[in-house]
Order: C-alpha cells, then structure tokens, then sequence
C-alpha cells in the first residue's frame, strides 16, 4: 500500500510540474521550419515530454528547465549546470529529430542531487511522424499524431488524444487518459487508473494499480485490472473485462461480453447481445439486464436466481440454476456467481 501511495504521489507531482512548465516561457527554442520531420526520438531522465501534430502551430522544439523542486534559477544558472553536469542535445538527420538530456554521470558518491535539473521538451511537428519517447521522471502527452507511437515513463502519467495509428505507452507511475484515437492501441500502467473514451479499432488497457473507466468504446477492447474497479458505458464490438480488486458496473451494453471479478458486485446491462455473454463473480452478487426478444441458450448458475417470469422459455428453471433457451435459442449466456443473481428483461 505504501508503494502505491508513493507512486501515485509521484505521478501527481509530476503532472503539476509538467502544467507549470508549459505555462512559463521556454529556456529554449530551436525552429524545425525547413526540416520535414517523418520520426521523433526523445529521451531525457529528468522531465516530461509533450509532442503535438496540431495545425496552426510552427514546427519546433521548446525546451523547458527548471531546478530540483521547481527551484526556479535565471539563464546563467541552468546554463552553467548544463554545461558542467548535463548533455542537451536536439539534432536532425535524414528527417529524424533526435531531442536528448541526461547528466553526464550517473550520481555516485560525489553528486550533488541539489543541482539536479528537470529537463521538459514540448515538440511541434506535422501530424504524420512516428514517435518513439522515453522519460523516467515526467508525465508524456501525444495529440493530434498520425503514425507508430511508442513511448514509456517510469515517473508520471500519460495523456492521449486524438492519434492514429499504432499507439503503445507503458508508465509504472501514473494514470492514463486515452481520448479520440484509435486503430491499434496498446497501453499499461502498473500505478495508476486508465480512463478511455471515444476510441475505437482493437484496444488493450490494463493497469495493476487502479480503476478502469471506459466510455463510447467501439472495436475488439481488452481491459483489465488487478486493484480496482470497472466502469464501462456505450460499449459495441466485443468487451473482454476482468478485476481481482473491486466490482463491475457495464452499461449501455450492445457487443460480445466477457467480464469477471473476485473482488466484488457486478452490474451489467445489455441493450444489444453480440456473440456470447459470459459472467464470472467469485466476490458478490450479480445484476444482469438482456434483451427480452433475443433467442439465447441460458446457462446460469448462482446461490440464488431471481427473476421475472420470462416468456418462450423451454428448460430447467430452478432456484440456483437455468439452463435452457429463450426465443428459441441462439446466443450463449452463462453466469456463474458465488452470490445472487438478479436477472430481468428488456
């Protein structure tokens, strides 16, 4: 538990420190006006790092520095530590903007940790680039971005909106927000919630350490957790949903479904039934909502059913068990539940 508060009050510094910078001016600005970037490499080990395809903005790398907590210092200082302590570099080859910041050492004995300097890059570029971003102390933000993104933090949260393409993030301290993307995304976080909406295509969220909230999800989704809860809403395609840490509470369902918990209730209410709908709870009780004029073949079992009468129903209709079909048959839905289970119609 102490580990996760560390790590969760390192993702929230981190996230405060990152709006702060970008709301002061630049230590530095270096044009990429004449430069065609296709592929963003950035690396630095004390900052964060923001990279935006947005139109109306000219193409370059601002760089933002400031001192060991937020220390602010005038230009002669950070340049003085740089120059001693430090290896900046931004640089273009063959299309690639290279951006790096590291100390020159790695610490020792002789560091003083009191000149250590938080190194930020905010990068504009067209919207077709690649990325491939790297930071162990800062949060990363990606917008507007059209291509392979890969990128990890060690250190802070990550922020995704309004990206195509192959989108692969990883942090293991912070959240993640994902909004407005879509095609292939693949992101993980083992310190935080992850909230996604308005995406779409094949998705895949897990986090060890927090929640999950989905919204308008449209695609192949895969989103797990293993220390908290699971709130989906408007969900088409096919949802495959599990925690060990906390209840499930699915909305405005119309896809294939396959959700789990061990570790609490589960809610889940089906406007439409994809292929199958299959419901493991090991941790509480079970509510669940189908379609009343759908053909589906039953499979349900729980320490106590109850239920409306339904009609077209041929089978076994017993107090901890239904197993049958409905309309005539067609969709699988099985339940199995260490608890109640309340089942209605639409």
């Amino acid at each position: 538990m102490k580990t996760y508060l560390l790590v969760l009050l390192i993702a929230c510094q981190s996230t405060v420190l990152l709006a702060q910078d970008w709301n002061k001016t630049p230590y530095q600005t270096k044009s990429l006006a004449n430069d065609a970037i296709k592929d963003v490499y950035v690396e630095t080990s004390g900052g964060s790092i923001a990279v935006s395809g947005a139109a109306g903005e000219a193409p370059r790398v601002d760089i933002y520095v400031h001192g060991n907590n937020n220390q602010e210092l005038s230009k002669e200082e950070i340049q003085k530590r740089l120059d001693e302590d430090y290896k900046l570099e931004v640089t273009v080859s063959n299309h690639e903007l290279h951006v790096l910041a590291k100390r020159k050492h790695d610490g020792g004995i002789n560091w003083d940790w009191r000149k250590q300097l938080s190194i930020s890059f905010k990068i504009f570029v067209p919207k077709n680039v690649d990325t491939h971003l790297g930071t162990s102390g800062g949060s990363i933000h990606l917008d507007n971005l059209s291509g392979n993104e890969n990128f990890s933090t060690s250190g802070g949260s990550l922020h995704v909106d309004a990206l195509t393409g192959v989108i692969k993030g990883e942090t293991s301290g912070g959240s993640i927000e994902v909004s407005n993307s879509g095609n292939d995304i693949n992101l993980e976080t083992s310190g935080g919630s992850i909230h996604a909406s308005n995406c779409h295509g094949t998705i895949k969220l897990e986090t060890s350490g927090g929640s999950l909230h989905l919204d308008d999800l449209k695609g192949t989704i895969r989103a797990e957790t293993s220390g908290g809860s699971i709130q989906a809403n408007s969900i088409e395609g096919e949802l495959i949903t599990g925690t060990s840490g906390g209840s499930v509470n699915l909305t405005k369902l119309s896809c294939s479904l396959e959700a789990s918990t061990s570790g609490g209730s589960m809610h889940v209410d089906m406007d439409q039934v994809g292929k199958y709908v299959k419901l493991d709870v090991s941790g509480g009780h079970v509510d669940l909502k189908l379609p009343a004029n759908v053909g589906m073949n039953l499979n349900l079992s729980a320490d106590k059913i109850n239920s409306v009468s339904v009609k077209n129903f041929s089978g076994e209709w017993e107090k901890t068990h239904i197993k049958g079909s409905i309309n005539g048959g067609g969709i699988p839905v099985s339940v199995d539940a260490s608890g109640s289970l309340n089942l209605s119609f639409n």
